[in-house]
């Protein structure tokens, strides 16, 4: 269930920014260009944010490509520390001083490894006390010294609340059509995650039919998160 959930929110992100892969993800903001978009976000500025996400998904890339080079659900994880850095981004305080990219890079990382144990996987997958980089005086940094037990809680927390929203948008906001190819696409009914092509058998139409009424769907949902 909670992968499903995860891939749904993958959806839901790549629909909203309009990208599909690592080389359509735009260049850094210069920092003073960063700083004006957090001070405008701080004020309720939702362009603002939006932009302040895309130009930062390189980061997410870097990392992922970094650390989990040898994994195979690279997709997965790119979608999951998106969310981090969305987390980052609606936390973050120009006024404390941080480095944006060091705060946001600790929020990814921080995501994908709870995305690690919420799938039993953290200690075959990698170390808390594997090195990740040093920090100003040359001491080593692992994993374990940017995870925060109370942050993780509390991700762990928001994370059943997000999940129980998604269940009862997904209930409440679709229509019947709508909620069986959800439901058949994302397995939330406890079963395994079907493609457009399989979901197109079983009901007797299209996959490009699918494909709409699943992106109709998406939009319904998301709209509901707003």
């Amino acid at each position: 269930m909670f992968t499903a959930l995860i891939s749904m929110f993958s959806n839901l992100i790549h629909l909203v920014l309009g990208i599909n892969t690592p080389q359509n993800f735009p260049p850094p903001l210069p920092h003073e260009k960063e700083v004006e978009y957090f001070k405008a976000l701080e004020g309720g500025d939702e362009d603002a944010r939006q932009e302040l996400i895309l130009h930062n998904l390189r980061l997410v890339s870097h990392i992922v490509r970094k650390y989990y080079a040898s994994n195979k659900a690279q997709d997965d994880l790119v979608s999951v520390g998106v969310i981090g850095l969305v987390k980052a981004v609606d936390s973050f305080r120009v006024s404390a001083g941080a480095k944006f990219a060091t705060y946001a890079a600790k929020c990814i990382q921080n995501e994908i490894l709870m995305y690690f144990r919420a799938q039993k996987k953290l200690g075959a997958e990698v170390s808390l006390n594997e090195t990740i980089d040093v920090d100003r005086d040359g001491n080593p940094l692992t994993y374990i010294d940017v995870i925060s037990c109370e942050e993780s809680v509390t991700g762990e927390i928001e994370r059943k609340i997000c999940s129980q929203r998604a269940l009862r948008y997904v209930e409440t906001l679709l229509d019947q059509r709508e909620r069986q190819i959800i439901t058949m696409r994302y397995g939330l009914g406890g079963g395994e995650p079907m493609t457009q092509k399989e979901v197109a058998g079983v009901m007797g139409i299209s996959r490009s039919y699918v494909s709409r009424i699943e992106k109709t769907a998406l939009e319904k949902l998301l709209e509901g998160f707003k």
